[in-house]
């Protein structure tokens, strides 16, 4: 506390708030593409956003539609409005594009994460592997003497949550793949 018994940081207006109001604020958005399933189109599409220099913060890629050859490349990036603005815009201009869903704008959607943990451990340690895992829904899908290799679904903070206490019981080694997200509702 201060002398004047103000929070430090506890208003928008607080003098001890050092952040720029006019700097941009980076968001992350999910974005949805549907593409044409073809050779070289995941490397066009990943090209924008390289040769322009935008982050992907994951990426995941799945045939949607068999019959028709159409892939759901879904992406997680981040930036200004305004450079997610132009992002959207531009994937909206190749023609190997059909459609660009921002999942979040577009409403509540659904997001999930598969992570791969291999956790090394004797005696105490993993006999607590095993209870953080049943605590978290990870299954066991490869067991030796001296590790275990767990598998877990769910939000990229639940993902990161179980490492974080994996850690001290000798995790070594972490498999993720990429966001897989779908928007709620009909």
């Amino acid at each position: 506390m201060s002398p004047l018994n103000i929070k430090q940081g506890t208003s928008k207006h607080s003098a001890y708030d050092l952040r720029d109001p006019n700097a941009e604020v980076i968001e992350t958005h999910t974005l949805a593409v549907i593409v044409d399933n073809e050779s070289g189109v995941l490397a066009r599409v990943i090209g924008l956003f390289s040769a322009r220099g935008y982050n992907i913060d994951s990426l995941t890629v799945a045939e949607v539609d068999h019959l028709g050859h159409r892939s759901r490349i879904t992406v997680v990036t981040s930036g200004t409005p305004q450079v997610i603005t132009q992002i959207k815009a531009q994937l909206e201009r190749m023609v190997i594009v059909h459609a660009v869903n921002d999942l979040t704008v577009e409403g509540p959607s659904v997001q999930r994460e598969l992570a791969l943990f291999k956790v090394r451990g004797q005696g105490d340690h993993r006999i607590e592997a095993l209870r953080l895992a049943e605590i978290f829904r990870a299954n066991v899908v490869d067991s030796t003497l001296e590790s275990f290799v767990f598998e877990m679904t769910g939000t990229p903070e639940k993902v990161d949550a179980f490492a974080e206490l994996m850690r001290p019981l000798g995790l070594i080694e972490v498999a993720r793949t990429g966001v897989a997200a779908l928007a709620r509702g009909t």
